[in-house]
């Protein structure tokens, strides 16, 4: 792959490697919103927010759109749900792997210890 593909992918993966810019990817899943819905329901201030957004507007994961004297940023590309519901799922699959191999390990040391 050339470099420039490269670095823009990366900078594609960044955008969605903070855990804040993936609870803001969600609440837009279902509708636009402005800065200060958003600030509201994610607890955080006015300008996190924001630099997260300009973030994820750089990558092209969200759009601005313009409403009278307010700005609501929507989802660009509703392809990345699809990407983002299948890494969940890996998540998901290793989590209950986790949870057997704790189990398999807990039943193990039990027994070592009787």
């Amino acid at each position: 792959m050339d470099d420039i593909v490269l670095d823009r992918l990366a900078r594609y993966f960044r955008a969605l490697s903070e855990p804040q810019r993936l609870k803001i990817l969600d609440l837009l899943r279902s509708e636009a919103m402005n800065v200060g819905e958003l600030t509201q329901r994610l607890g955080c201030s006015q300008a996190n927010v924001s630099k997260h957004l300009a973030l994820m507007t750089e990558a092209g994961l969200v759009e601005r759109e313009p409403r009278g004297t307010s700005v609501y940023y929507r989802f660009a590309d509703p392809e990345v749900y699809q990407l983002c519901d299948l890494v969940c799922g890996q998540v998901a699959r290793r989590l209950a792997g986790d949870a057997q191999l704790h189990g398999v390990l807990s039943a193990l040391a039990g027994r070592r210890g009787s």
